[in-house]
């Protein structure tokens, strides 16, 4: 075949064009890129003559189908480009990739039908475990890599499935953490803002923190004006801020939704931070150490938490059911007292 008619193929290479090229079996060829096996000299080089010819590399991925530990790994997950999740998913596929296993990452913002499709596309790959993320991964996609026999790994799920493995937070201190800051700040009127969405991690949240209020005797006024946005938080604070007996400390369960509400607070209401009220916000994102924010808030271990999710995929000796809880760390700044 010459390399002219190759180049008019739509398709990759095949292994029976470079055998017909070397003038050689199917076998040689499987053979000479296989390594440990026998094969002469002059087979060798003629394969590899043709196959440069050709432009032929090996399909490692139909090779490695017959081998677990060569099978993708799926990544299930919505949001992809808010902070929280980019730098999560960044901490996983440089793991996953330094581990030599291939990655695919469905984003299930286009809807329940297109991810569907896609996640049958992994299956067909033989995708051997899903990792699914945080937020909007609806639970009928999860069930499905379930029922296929799937290792499935929950980031920030809560447990959601017994027969998944899950990484999450100890959301019950952490949460009596931030309630006790701000009181002991000396806030008074608590107000939590959250999300629309109502992803677990977000219900949690906000759950843990009422809980805490409710054991300290303290009351807390909940609002959820938007999905999980920098707009959420200018809308929020439009609403509470309006109020005559406005709130003087706020815990928004995500950053990006507490700098929304800083700049309203500021620049909308005139009010001063910390000093009018305190702000706590969630996730630790890079906007939170702004100048212009210094927002107090948790961080999560993602490094970690991604580090104990493919330990779990890569590791047969690690523990395959049951939760791994993981401690979110206060960064201290400026809003509040």
């Amino acid at each position: 075949m010459s390399n002219s008619r190759q180049s008019k193929n739509s398709g990759f290479t095949s292994a029976t064009e470079v055998a017909r090229l070397a003038g050689v079996s199917r076998s040689a060829v499987s053979r000479t890129f296989t390594p440990g096996r026998s094969v002469s000299d002059e087979t060798r080089s003629k394969v590899l003559a043709a196959a440069e010819a050709l432009n032929y590399h090996v399909n490692h991925l139909a090779r490695g189908l017959s081998k677990e530990a060569s099978r993708p790994v799926c990544i299930l997950g919505g949001n992809l480009s808010s902070p929280y999740q980019s730098r999560l998913l960044e901490h996983l596929t440089l793991r996953l990739h330094k581990a030599g296993r291939a990655v695919m990452v469905i984003n299930t913002d286009d809807g329940e039908t297109s991810a569907k499709e896609a996640l049958q596309k992994t299956l067909n790959y033989r995708s051997t475990a899903t990792i699914v993320l945080s937020g909007k991964p609806p639970v009928s996609l999860i069930e499905r890599c379930l029922q296929s026999g799937q290792q499935v790994i929950l980031i920030n799920r809560l447990g959601q499935f017994p027969h998944a493995e899950n990484i999450d937070l100890d959301y019950s201190s952490i949460m009596k953490e931030a309630f006790n800051h701000l009181i002991t700040a000396g806030c008074q009127r608590l107000a939590i803002v959250s999300s629309a969405a109502r992803s677990p991690s977000m219900v949690v949240r906000e759950t843990r923190f009422l809980e805490a209020a409710e054991e300290a005797g303290s009351e807390v006024t909940l609002i959820r004006p938007g999905n999980t946005s920098y707009q959420t938080g200018v809308l929020a604070a439009r609403e509470l801020l309006n109020q005559e007996n406005r709130p003087d400390g706020i815990f928004c369960v995500t950053d990006l939704i507490a700098c929304g509400f800083i700049d309203a607070a500021r620049h909308e209401f005139g009010l001063n931070i910390p000093q009018d009220i305190c702000v706590i916000g969630f996730d630790d994102i890079e906007q939170a150490s702004w100048l212009g924010y210094q927002l107090t808030t948790f961080a999560q271990p993602l490094a970690e938490m991604a580090e104990a999710a493919c330990e779990r995929l890569l590791s047969p000796c690690v523990k395959k059911t049951g939760s791994q809880l993981f401690d979110a760390r206060l960064v201290r700044r400026k809003t509040l007292r």
